[in-house]
């Protein structure tokens, strides 16, 4: 099997110049809104647009396969009435879930931190959100709180691998707040219990708080993270598909129209309610078949605002 090509700097500036130029000259933005979409500044947005000239990439239309996806991103935003959303090549060769959106969540994530305005984030948990954080430079945003949606806490009683609320505290040195529970509680009167105590119920009405939010969506096909993660049981899962459920955010599990499945693990997941899309802006990470009906339902059911996905993803989404 052929290997993809690597990609050198000059590809990747010839990227951004494509989407500076479809901005530009398809969408009609100004140069200042092109700096602030693209997370650089209107400088280096005047140099991206000429270069997209002189490159040749401006015709009629875009030359260039990154315009195929801003309109698959342009087209999902206007059929589902989602706030953004980014939409990333796909790569034929490749089985990650993670590959080009963690790039560009790490992207978006690192321009809303370099606001100079203070905002409340709320960050969920999973392979891909830490795959994107995993990759944000070192930085200092003191003018931010960060807080957890979902515990941190591991069946056995350590921290849980894919939380990343330190991780992304520790690159953008604002304050955080870690959710110190576990996904799922044993009853629900110990979650009750524990969201009483001081520290937990400080985070939860902060996350309520939340200007911008990012997610991640668990499938739950056989091999749900859920349930690899030891989260829930073989048989807790296979009751939460036969009750409907195609997806997960936090935990919470919901059915097809975005719904929240009644009782079984929902009645104990320990994190806080997903923040409202109506204050806050949710942009969830996902890609992928496994994951297709999840993300749907979680767009019918408005539990999101924002998607950044590939361009396959896109593609079924549009068509289902």
């Amino acid at each position: 099997m052929n290997k993809p090509v690597q990609r050198d700097d000059n590809d990747k500036r010839l990227d951004q110049a494509a989407r500076a130029g479809w901005l530009y000259y398809v969408a009609g933005r100004r140069q200042d809104e092109i700096a602030d979409i693209l997370g650089v500044s209107r400088q280096s947005a005047q140099r991206l647009v000429s270069l997209a000239t002189s490159a040749g990439l401006v015709k009629v239309r875009i030359d260039h396969p990154i315009a195929d996806v801003m309109e698959l991103a342009r087209r999902l935003a206007d059929k589902f009435g989602l706030k953004q959303v980014e939409v990333v090549p796909t790569d034929p060769y490749s089985e990650s879930l993670t590959v080009g959106i963690a790039e560009v969540g790490a992207a978006d994530i690192e321009r809303r931190l370099n606001a100079s305005k203070g905002q409340v984030f709320a960050i969920g948990t999973g392979r891909t959100l830490k795959a994107a954080i995993d990759l944000l430079p070192k930085m200092n945003c003191p003018q931010h709180k960060i807080v957890s949606l979902a515990g941190n806490i591991a069946p056995d009683g350590s921290a849980s691998f894919y939380n990343v609320i330190f991780a992304i505290a520790d690159a953008s040195k604002a304050r955080s707040f870690p959710m110190p529970l576990p996904v799922v509680a044993t009853t629900v009167a110990e979650r009750d219990s524990l969201h009483k105590t001081p520290l937990v119920a400080a985070a939860l009405k902060l996350a309520q708080q939340a200007d911008v939010a990012y997610v991640g969506i668990g499938d739950l096909g056989p091999e749900a993270p859920l349930f690899a993660d030891g989260f829930v049981s073989r048989v807790e899962l296979d009751d939460l598909r036969q009750a409907g459920a195609v997806g997960e955010i936090c935990g919470w599990a919901f059915d097809a129209n975005g719904q929240m499945i009644e009782g079984h693990t929902n009645s104990r997941v320990a994190s806080g309610s997903l923040p409202s899309t109506r204050s806050c802006h949710v942009i969830a990470l996902a890609k992928g078949d496994i994951k297709l009906a999840g993300i749907l339902g979680a767009i019918r059911g408005k539990l999101i605002s924002g998607l950044i996905t590939d361009e396959k993803t896109a593609g079924q989404l549009l068509n289902a």
